[in-house]
C-alpha cells in the first residue's frame, strides 16, 4: 500500500510539473542610440550647483523647494491612492499563489430533532415499540481539493499577477517622480509670478512718479495736456497687468495645498515673502538613452503589462486542455453521540478524481484566445510608442533647458542696457531734450524685458525640472526593489 501511494503521488508530481502552454515571455529589443541630440549642449552648462538624480530638488539651492517637495512626497493623496493600488495587486498576486497550492477546509456540525407523530412517517414510526421521538447526529469531516496545473493555466495566472504586481509598483513609483516634479514645477512658477509681480509694481510706481512730474510741469505751464494723458494711459496700463498675475499667483498657491495633501491657503503666509527664482543646476549624470528602459518606471509599467498580457495567453490557451483536480474527504458520521464520533463504525472517507474539458466550446476559447491575442499586440505598441515619448521627452526638455537659459543671459543684457536707457531718456526729458513719449517708450521697453527675463528664468528653471523628470530621476532608492521579480 505505502508503495502505492508513492507511485500516485509521483504521477501526479509529475503531471503538476508539466510544460506551461502558451508563448514564453521574451522582452522587447528597443535599440535606442548611444547619446541624445542634446546631451552636449547640456552636458557644457554652466551653473553653481549640480544635482544627481536621487534626490534632484536639492541641487536648487532653494531650502523651502526641498522642503515642500519632501512633503509632498509623504502627504499627497495621490501616493496614497497609488499605493492602495499596489496592496490591491499584491492581494492579486497573494491569490495566483494560492491557487497552486491544494486547499483544505473543516466542517463540522451537531444536530437534534423532535419528531412529530402526526405526519405520516411519524405515525409509521409511533407503531414501533422502541421508538424515540428524539434523535441525535453528529458529523465531522477534513475535506482537501487540489487543481492539478497539467497544462500551465495557474502558472501563467501566477505569471500575470506578477507582471500586474510589478507594474503597479513602478506605478507607484512614476507617481512619486509626478508628485515631486509637478510640486517643484508649481513652486518655481509660483517664485516666477511673485518676480512679475514685483516688476509689474515696481513699473506702476514708476509711472506714478512720472505722472507726479508731468502734472508738475503741466501746472506750471510747461508740459501739455496730452502728455498728462499719455501718462494716465501708461499707469492704467501698468496697474491693469497686477490683478491678472495676482490671480495666477492665487491658484498656484492653492495647487501647491492641494499638492502637499493641505487645504488651500495652508501654506500661504510662509510664501508670501518674495524669494527669488530658483537657479536650474547642472545634472550630473544625464546617462544614455537606453537607460531609460531601466530608470523610468512609466517604461517599467508598459513592459510588465506586456508581459502580463502574454502570460494570459497562455491562460487562453490552457483552456482547450482538460483540467484535472483531485479532492479527498475523511471524517466521521453518527446518530448516537458526540463521543463516538471518531470510532471506526463512524469513519467514513471518500476520494475523487475530476475532470472538466470544454470539448466542444472551442468557439469560444478561440475567440478568448484571439482576444488576448489582440490585448499584447496592442501593449507591445504602446511599451514601443512609450520608449519612444520617453525619448522624445529627454530631448525635448533638454533643449527648452539649454535655449531657455540663452534667453534669459540675453534678457538680463538688455534689462541692463534698456535700465540705463531709461534713466538716460528721463533725464533728457527733464532738460526737454526729448519728448515724453519717448521716456514712455523706453519705460514700456524696461518693463516688456524685465517681465521676459523673469518668464525665462522661469521656464529654464521648470525646464530642469522636466529634464529630471524625463530622465526618470527622484524614485530609484526607495522603489527599485519594489519592482524586483520575486
Amino acid at each position: 500500500m505505502p508503495l502505492k501511494r508513492t507511485r500516485v503521488m509521483l504521477v501526479v508530481a509529475s503531471l503538476s510539473a508539466g510544460c506551461a502552454v502558451g508563448p514564453d515571455y521574451i522582452r522587447p529589443a528597443s535599440p535606442m542610440p548611444d547619446r541624445y541630440l542634446g546631451q552636449a549642449a547640456v552636458e557644457q552648462r554652466h551653473a553653481s550647483a549640480t544635482a544627481d538624480l536621487i534626490a534632484w530638488w536639492g541641487g536648487f539651492g532653494d531650502p523651502k523647494l526641498a522642503r515642500f517637495v519632501t512633503l509632498a512626497l509623504e502627504q499627497n493623496l495621490d501616493l496614497a491612492q497609488a499605493a492602495a493600488r499596489v496592496t490591491q495587486a499584491r492581494a492579486g498576486l497573494g491569490a495566483a499563489d494560492a491557487a497552486l497550492l491544494p486547499s483544505g477546509n473543516i466542517n463540522a456540525q451537531g444536530a437534534r430533532a423532535y419528531q412529530s407523530v402526526e405526519t405520516p412517517l411519524g405515525q409509521v414510526l409511533n407503531s414501533q415499540s422502541n421508538f424515540d421521538r428524539h434523535g441525535n447526529a453528529y458529523e465531522a469531516s477534513l475535506g482537501v481539493g487540489w487543481e492539478l496545473d497539467v497544462f500551465g493555466a495557474l502558472r501563467r495566472g501566477q505569471e500575470a499577477a506578477l507582471a500586474e504586481y510589478q507594474a503597479s509598483a513602478a506605478g507607484a513609483a512614476a507617481t512619486r517622480l509626478a508628485v515631486a516634479a509637478q510640486t517643484a514645477d508649481i513652486y518655481i512658477g509660483i517664485r516666477g509670478l511673485q518676480t512679475r509681480l514685483d516688476v509689474a509694481r515696481r513699473q506702476v510706481k514708476t509711472q506714478q512718479e512720472l505722472l507726479g512730474t508731468v502734472n508738475l510741469l503741466y501746472g506750471k505751464g510747461l508740459a501739455a495736456e496730452l502728455q498728462v494723458r499719455q501718462v494716465e494711459g501708461a499707469l492704467a496700463q501698468a496697474r491693469a497687468s497686477v490683478p491678472v498675475l495676482e490671480a495666477g499667483l492665487d491658484a498656484a498657491m492653492n495647487a501647491l495645498d492641494v499638492m502637499l495633501g493641505a487645504a488651500p491657503g495652508t501654506h500661504r503666509e510662509e510664501l508670501a515673502n518674495v524669494s527669488v527664482i530658483p537657479a536650474a543646476p547642472r545634472i550630473a549624470s544625464t546617462g544614455s538613452p537606453g537607460d531609460l528602459l531601466r530608470r523610468r518606471p512609466d517604461l517599467i509599467v508598459a513592459e510588465r503589462r506586456l508581459a502580463a498580457s502574454n502570460a494570459r495567453i497562455g491562460v487562453a490557451i490552457a483552456e482547450y486542455y482538460p483540467k484535472l483536480s483531485l479532492s479527498g474527504l475523511i471524517g466521521g458520521a453518527t446518530s448516537v453521540s458526540a463521543g463516538n464520533l471518531f470510532s471506526g463504525g463512524a469513519s467514513q472517507a471518500a476520494g475523487v478524481l475530476g475532470l472538466r474539458w470544454r470539448l466542444f466550446d472551442f468557439g469560444r476559447i478561440n475567440a478568448q484566445i484571439d482576444l488576448a491575442k489582440g490585448q499584447q499586440a496592442e501593449a507591445l505598441a504602446g511599451y514601443r510608442l512609450a520608449v519612444l515619448r520617453a525619448a522624445e521627452d529627454v530631448e525635448n526638455a533638454f533643449s527648452a533647458l539649454v535655449k531657455r537659459e540663452d534667453q534669459a543671459g540675453i534678457l538680463a543684457q538688455g534689462v541692463d542696457s534698456l535700465e540705463r536707457a531709461r534713466g538716460a531718456s528721463f533725464a533728457a526729458y527733464r532738460k526737454g531734450v526729448v519728448s515724453l513719449i519717448e521716456v514712455l517708450q523706453a519705460d514700456e521697453n524696461l518693463l516688456r524685458a524685465a517681465d521676459m527675463k523673469a518668464q525665462a528664468q522661469t521656464e529654464s528653471a521648470r525646464a530642469a525640472v522636466a529634464a529630471f523628470k524625463a530622465l526618470g530621476g527622484g524614485w530609484q532608492a526607495r522603489e527599485s526593489e519594489a519592482v524586483a521579480v520575486r
